[in-house]
């Protein structure tokens, strides 16, 4: 029996498509401002900083759960028809390839009133992209097999589920101390979209029972859609008169909008324990600019020889009828997707006590206080299906004075051997910072199923207080 070659479209749509975006380096690093990125009740209060436009936060992360880039196109003898057999014959539809870049176009912050004030301020814009896509395992062995030796399974098209967008981010935080060991803070964005991409809420089936050797009766139910925004002239070949400019533009200030929220906080049980945690992107982007929905639903049942798919015009009937019984259907409609949730925790206990008797190990503690601290984070993320999670285990140390160090060992779904590390360091008022986890797989980083990598450059100026 041949390969039913009419899913090989959305096939290739979800294989080249290619989220995830822990940062747990930086997360409450806080000699960085960046840190309240992900947190917004981190416990900074320099008096002001400003991030050197376009370079004060650069990062990316890719990752994929269930095979490496070697495991593909490892120059090894053996043909990548087969090597892309195995990869899909050794994952499972959980299984994830994510993608995520952030740029930050202007960032910057400053304290309210005087130091024992607390009361703080940050503000900027950044662009991000963000990628995931599932194995589509069912309809992946399909594709390379056809469905002769499957006879009676059911192969499952809801395994097709990926997700793409591109989007920019404005943002204003506030956060204060609502008491002496309590920080609390929240950040209002608004979102603005480039493009959006989305098929993840798709079932169908297609089912082969054999009758006898030559006759067999064929079921195809299909609930298939893709959604689509600010992609239409490329999808359907319209883009030639689309300026460079035009498509910057998009990609930093779309036409879609969206509204969000980050909360935190930062809690003291003791000075020398510290409890936060943080919710971000709780919101919406409405998208009703150039969209387009792709719908592949019906329902198609065939009894008969078995009809070849792959020479349309020798398939008799059996293709038109197909067509007819399971129809591509356009539509113009706004629609509205929602961001992915991310959410953090984490306990620190800290040690080696610089300061002597200070009550307090708060207000800026990246630059006086404690040398040493320990602890553990946790993170989610939803996602199209089960939700991302990791658990990191951390050591911070100030080396010196203006010299900070964040090491990190990371357990997800991509890796257990994540080890990283991230440096800070200033010049007077000069800071960079420098992270990267999965130090290990640098030695070959074709084996690695997890890299990222963050950059950036501020300048931060502090009261006489924060020294």
């Amino acid at each position: 029996m041949r390969k039913i070659t009419v899913i090989h479209w959305f096939v290739l749509l979800v294989s080249i498509s290619a989220l995830a975006q822990n940062k747990q380096i930086l997360y409450n690093f806080t000699s960085v401002p960046q840190s309240m990125m992900t947190n917004p009740g981190a416990d900074v209060s320099y008096k002001f900083y400003f991030g050197l436009p376009f370079l004060s936060g650069i990062s990316t992360h890719v990752g994929s759960s269930g095979f490496s880039a070697y495991d593909l196109f490892a120059d090894n003898g053996v043909d990548f028809n087969a090597k892309l057999r195995e990869v899909v014959f050794s994952t499972t539809s959980n299984d994830k390839l994510v993608v995520n870049e952030q740029l930050e176009i202007i960032n910057g912050g400053f304290r309210l009133g005087d130091t024992d004030n607390h009361t703080y301020i940050s503000f900027g814009m950044y662009q991000e992209f963000d990628a995931i896509v599932y194995v589509p395992k069912d309809p992946a062995i399909l594709a390379l097999d056809g469905n002769q030796n499957y006879l009676g399974k059911s192969f499952n098209l809801g395994d097709l589920s990926a997700r793409a967008e591109s989007v920019s981010v404005l943002h204003l935080g506030f956060h204060k101390n609502i008491k002496d060991n309590l920080i609390f803070g929240a950040r209002g964005k608004i979102y603005t979209s480039g493009f959006n991409a989305n098929t993840t809420n798709n079932s169908g089936y297609i089912y082969t029972i054999p009758s006898n050797t030559t006759v067999y009766e064929q079921i195809i139910y299909s609930n298939l859609q893709l959604q689509t925004s600010g992609l239409s002239n490329y999808i359907d070949g319209n883009n030639q008169n689309e300026e460079a400019k035009s498509v910057v533009r998009k990609a930093f200030l779309g036409p879609d909008l969206g509204l969000g929220l980050d909360v935190g906080f930062t809690y003291y049980p003791k000075k020398n324990i510290q409890w936060t945690g943080s919710v971000l992107d709780v919101g919406f982007i409405t998208h009703s600019k150039d969209v387009k929905t792709y719908n592949f639903k019906g329902y198609y049942e065939y009894k008969g020889i078995n009809p070849d798919f792959t020479n349309i015009n020798n398939s008799g009937s059996s293709f038109s009828d197909f067509q007819d019984a399971i129809a591509l259907d356009t539509i113009r409609a706004k629609y509205k997707t929602w961001r992915p949730v991310k959410m953090n925790a984490s306990y620190q206990y800290s040690f080696n006590d610089s300061r002597g008797a200070s009550d307090c190990n708060c207000y800026g503690n990246s630059n006086k206080g404690y040398k040493n601290a320990l602890g553990a984070q946790l993170f989610m993320m939803t996602t199209p299906k089960t939700p991302l999670m990791a658990l990191t285990a951390f050591y911070q140390r100030n080396i010196f004075n203006n010299v900070h160090m964040k090491a990190t060992y990371t357990m997800d779904s991509f890796s257990y051997t994540n080890i990283g590390l991230g440096l800070s360091g200033n010049i007077g008022a000069f800071n960079i910072y420098l992270m990267g986890d999965n130090l290990l797989a640098y030695r070959d980083v074709s084996k690695a199923k997890t890299l990222s990598v963050q950059f950036g450059i501020n300048f931060v100026f502090k009261g006489h207080d924060d020294q």
